[in-house]
Protein backbone atom coordinates (compact mmCIF):
# COMPACT_ATOMS: atom_id res chain seq x y z
CA UNK A 1 0.00 0.00 0.00
CA UNK A 2 2.40 2.73 0.84
CA UNK A 3 4.71 1.65 -2.15
CA UNK A 4 1.75 2.09 -4.60
CA UNK A 5 1.45 6.33 -3.08
CA UNK A 6 5.11 6.37 -2.99
CA UNK A 7 5.20 5.40 -6.63
CA UNK A 8 1.63 7.42 -7.67
CA UNK A 9 3.88 10.71 -5.96
CA UNK A 10 6.89 9.71 -7.53
CA UNK A 11 4.81 9.92 -11.08
CA UNK A 12 3.08 12.91 -10.49
CA UNK A 13 6.13 14.91 -9.16
CA UNK A 14 8.01 13.51 -12.39
CA UNK A 15 4.99 14.85 -14.61
CA UNK A 16 4.85 18.03 -13.04
CA UNK A 17 8.95 19.11 -12.76
CA UNK A 18 8.48 17.83 -16.70
CA UNK A 19 5.56 20.59 -17.48
CA UNK A 20 6.83 23.25 -15.05
CA UNK A 21 10.78 22.69 -15.96
CA UNK A 22 9.12 24.52 -19.56
CA UNK A 23 8.02 27.87 -17.38
CA UNK A 24 10.99 28.53 -14.76
CA UNK A 25 9.57 31.40 -13.62
CA UNK A 26 5.88 29.94 -12.36
CA UNK A 27 8.18 26.94 -11.09
CA UNK A 28 10.42 29.49 -9.20
CA UNK A 29 6.76 30.82 -7.82
CA UNK A 30 5.18 27.86 -6.79
CA UNK A 31 8.44 26.79 -5.34
CA UNK A 32 8.83 29.57 -3.35
CA UNK A 33 5.53 29.65 -1.95
CA UNK A 34 5.97 25.82 -1.02
CA UNK A 35 9.19 26.67 0.64
CA UNK A 36 7.98 29.37 2.70
CA UNK A 37 4.32 27.26 3.84
CA UNK A 38 6.77 24.48 5.15
CA UNK A 39 9.10 27.28 7.32
CA UNK A 40 5.93 28.99 8.32
CA UNK A 41 4.64 25.19 9.88
CA UNK A 42 7.62 24.63 11.22
CA UNK A 43 8.39 27.86 12.92
CA UNK A 44 4.65 27.37 14.54
CA UNK A 45 5.52 24.32 15.46
CA UNK A 46 8.67 25.28 16.76
CA UNK A 47 6.90 27.90 19.16
CA UNK A 48 5.45 25.34 21.47
CA UNK A 49 8.84 24.20 23.14
CA UNK A 50 10.60 27.25 24.80
CA UNK A 51 14.02 25.77 24.53
CA UNK A 52 14.04 26.59 20.50
CA UNK A 53 13.25 30.49 21.54
CA UNK A 54 16.55 32.56 19.86
CA UNK A 55 20.09 31.71 20.58
CA UNK A 56 18.35 27.94 21.44
CA UNK A 57 17.28 27.38 18.14
CA UNK A 58 19.83 28.87 16.42
CA UNK A 59 22.73 25.90 18.49
CA UNK A 60 19.87 23.32 18.00
CA UNK A 61 19.53 24.06 14.06
CA UNK A 62 23.48 24.37 13.35
CA UNK A 63 23.95 21.23 15.64
CA UNK A 64 21.42 19.49 13.92
CA UNK A 65 22.99 20.65 9.71
CA UNK A 66 26.86 19.55 10.92
CA UNK A 67 25.83 16.76 12.23
CA UNK A 68 23.86 15.37 8.91
CA UNK A 69 25.89 17.24 6.71
CA UNK A 70 24.12 19.61 5.51
CA UNK A 71 25.46 22.97 7.26
CA UNK A 72 27.33 24.03 4.05
CA UNK A 73 25.26 23.25 1.43
CA UNK A 74 21.87 24.37 2.57
CA UNK A 75 23.69 28.06 2.76
CA UNK A 76 25.37 27.90 -0.90
CA UNK A 77 24.54 24.80 -2.37
CA UNK A 78 26.79 21.80 -3.73
CA UNK A 79 26.53 22.27 -7.49
CA UNK A 80 27.47 26.44 -6.85
CA UNK A 81 30.21 24.65 -4.88
CA UNK A 82 31.29 22.82 -7.75
CA UNK A 83 30.64 25.16 -10.30
CA UNK A 84 32.89 28.23 -8.50
CA UNK A 85 36.10 25.69 -8.01
CA UNK A 86 35.77 24.69 -11.95
CA UNK A 87 34.93 28.12 -12.59
CA UNK A 88 31.95 27.27 -14.67
CA UNK A 89 28.81 28.72 -15.83
CA UNK A 90 25.54 28.82 -13.39
CA UNK A 91 23.27 26.55 -14.87
CA UNK A 92 20.55 28.97 -15.68
CA UNK A 93 23.33 30.80 -17.89
CA UNK A 94 24.25 27.67 -19.93
CA UNK A 95 22.16 27.34 -23.20
CA UNK A 96 20.38 24.02 -23.78
CA UNK A 97 22.93 22.57 -26.27
CA UNK A 98 25.31 22.65 -23.86
CA UNK A 99 23.52 21.18 -20.76
CA UNK A 100 22.82 18.44 -23.42
CA UNK A 101 26.60 18.33 -24.49
CA UNK A 102 27.13 17.82 -20.69
CA UNK A 103 24.33 14.73 -20.30
CA UNK A 104 26.22 13.13 -23.32
CA UNK A 105 29.71 12.84 -21.94
CA UNK A 106 28.33 12.13 -18.42
CA UNK A 107 26.89 9.33 -20.20
CA UNK A 108 29.88 8.39 -22.30
CA UNK A 109 31.71 8.44 -18.67
CA UNK A 110 29.46 6.06 -17.59
CA UNK A 111 29.43 3.93 -20.30
CA UNK A 112 33.42 3.49 -19.98
CA UNK A 113 32.84 2.87 -16.20
CA UNK A 114 30.63 0.25 -16.63
CA UNK A 115 33.38 -1.41 -19.38
CA UNK A 116 35.64 -1.26 -17.00
CA UNK A 117 33.48 -3.02 -14.00
CA UNK A 118 33.10 -5.66 -16.60
CA UNK A 119 36.83 -5.92 -18.00
CA UNK A 120 37.91 -6.26 -14.53
CA UNK A 121 34.95 -8.88 -13.08
CA UNK A 122 36.11 -10.82 -15.92
CA UNK A 123 40.29 -10.14 -15.01
CA UNK A 124 39.25 -11.11 -11.27
CA UNK A 125 37.55 -14.72 -12.99
CA UNK A 126 40.04 -15.93 -15.25
CA UNK A 127 42.72 -15.28 -12.58
CA UNK A 128 40.10 -17.21 -9.89
CA UNK A 129 40.11 -20.17 -12.50
CA UNK A 130 43.56 -20.07 -12.93
CA UNK A 131 44.14 -20.47 -9.55
CA UNK A 132 42.01 -22.83 -8.89
CA UNK A 133 43.45 -25.13 -11.60
CA UNK A 134 46.85 -24.15 -10.02
CA UNK A 135 45.52 -26.14 -7.15
CA UNK A 136 44.12 -29.08 -9.04
CA UNK A 137 47.53 -29.88 -10.15
CA UNK A 138 49.81 -29.44 -7.15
Amino acid sequence: MIEKIKNFFDKVEDRVRHVLSHEPILYAFLGGIGIVLFWKGVWETAEYFPILDGLGSVIASILLLLIIGLFVSSFIGDSILLTGLRSQKKITEKTETEVLMEESEIKKMNEKINKIERDLEEIKTTLTQKDGNRRKTK
